[in-house]
């Protein structure tokens, strides 16, 4: 089932990409330019997803996954790093920090729907036994 996708990156022709082909399988979008706007906008519009770069102006992507995370309302939120940035330990810190995925521009369409797909189904799940263990008690 799709869902609603918040994309960041300060590339315009990235968001203008990304977006076409989320909307094209279905999916419902929202872009920001900055880290600021992307946590003003996620606080906002509660999406179900976030494709994050790491290089953005102001506020980096590193910081922004950890201010999601760290949220109460946004932590669940899924988190996937798109990025050009492909040294071991940018992954790694992206990871420590709450990111739930890593994909590394340039990238195939095919290969980012997929991982948002896993990623979105992975969180249905987390999100159906938190709601069955919190009944059964």
């Amino acid at each position: 089932m799709p869902g609603r996708i918040l994309i960041v990156d300060d590339e315009a022709d990235i968001l203008a990409v990304v977006s076409a082909r989320l909307e094209a399988a279905g999916y419902e979008t929202a872009t920001a330019g900055n880290g600021l706007e992307g946590l003003d906008l996620a606080r906002e519009w509660q999406p179900d997803l976030v494709v994050l770069d790491l290089m953005l102006p102001g506020i980096d992507g590193f910081s922004v996954c950890a201010m999601l995370k760290r949220d109460q309302r946004l932590g669940r939120i899924p988190v996937l790093i798109l990025t050009a940035r492909v040294q071991a330990g940018d992954k790694k810190t992206s990871a420590d920090l709450g990111a739930d995925g890593y994909l590394t521009k340039p990238f195939k369409s095919e290969d980012l729907l997929g991982r948002i797909a896993e990623l979105l189904a992975g969180r249905g799940a987390t999100d159906e036994r938190v709601s069955a263990a919190q009944a059964a008690t």
